[in-house]
């Protein structure tokens, strides 16, 4: 099987290597099968050859497209032009593509989408998933009952659906939870590789940037904890399964 090509985002290391583990968990993949590029240390190569992977994974982190530039650091900058830079190319070798939570912005910047912080109805924590009539027969639901429980925490979402995509999956104070473009470009608002293990650590380290007040941390992490999101994990699994290629 060809790599998979794991993208992180994530300026912080032990947040970084979690998500690597949460995702290989998720997806049925060992670390022999993947790629993995961390944009907070180093540059996407110029040669990179993406006919030699099987798809690519974008994981989440703190940076947020809709931040005005002078709001961004010079790292956040640099990585969201790095992963935007290599959207078109994605695109033109239609290159399998999953972008979990930071993805739906990139995603959505890409295509012309809108994408603002006015979602902040939606709290860190435990969400309910609708699939919608157009993600019945969708390969990456297989499996996957009608309604199921995911994770989020993010600051911007998408206000409305890029021209020609398809709304997958619905949520109540976010509306789109997960789209397609095309036959193999997705993105999800909530996290697929995420249990409330994963989100302990998350609401720790990133509990003074903005995304819920610093003393709520504690309640947030209770609320997480045990919660089932094993069947949002089965996205990253059929991904991998319906993409993987020799």
């Amino acid at each position: 099987m060809k790599p998979f090509l794991v993208i992180q985002l994530r300026p912080e290391a032990d947040v970084a290597d979690d998500e690597y583990s949460a995702i290989l968990r998720r997806a049925g993949l060992s670390e022999g099968d993947t790629r993995r590029i961390r944009l907070e240390r180093e540059t996407l190569p110029d040669d990179l050859d993406l006919t030699a992977c099987s798809g690519v994974i974008v994981g989440g982190g703190p940076g947020c497209v809709s931040d005005p530039p002078e709001a961004k650091t010079p790292m956040e900058a640099r990585i969201e032009a790095q992963i935007l830079g290599l959207m078109p190319r994605i695109a033109e070798t239609r290159t399998p593509f999953l972008g979990c939570c930071y993805g739906i912005g990139i995603l959505g910047k890409f295509l012309g989408a809108p994408v603002s912080q006015d979602h902040h109805g939606e709290d860190v924590g435990p969400i309910t998933c609708r699939r919608r009539a157009e993600g019945r027969d969708d390969p990456l639901l297989d499996g996957l009952p009608d309604t199921f429980t995911a994770l989020v925490g993010h600051k911007e979402a998408l206000d409305a659906l890029p021209d020609g995509a398809v709304h997958l999956l619905e949520g109540d104070a976010c509306p789109i939870q997960m789209l397609r473009h095309g036959d193999r470009i997705y993105a999800t608002q909530f996290h697929p590789e995420a249990d409330g293990t994963n989100f302990a650590l998350r609401i720790q380290v990133y509990k003074d940037k903005g995304y819920f007040p610093p003393e709520a941390a504690a309640d947030l992490t209770a609320r997480c904890a045990g919660v089932a999101t094993e069947a949002s994990g089965r996205v990253l699994a059929n991904f991998v399964r319906h993409f993987a290629r020799d």
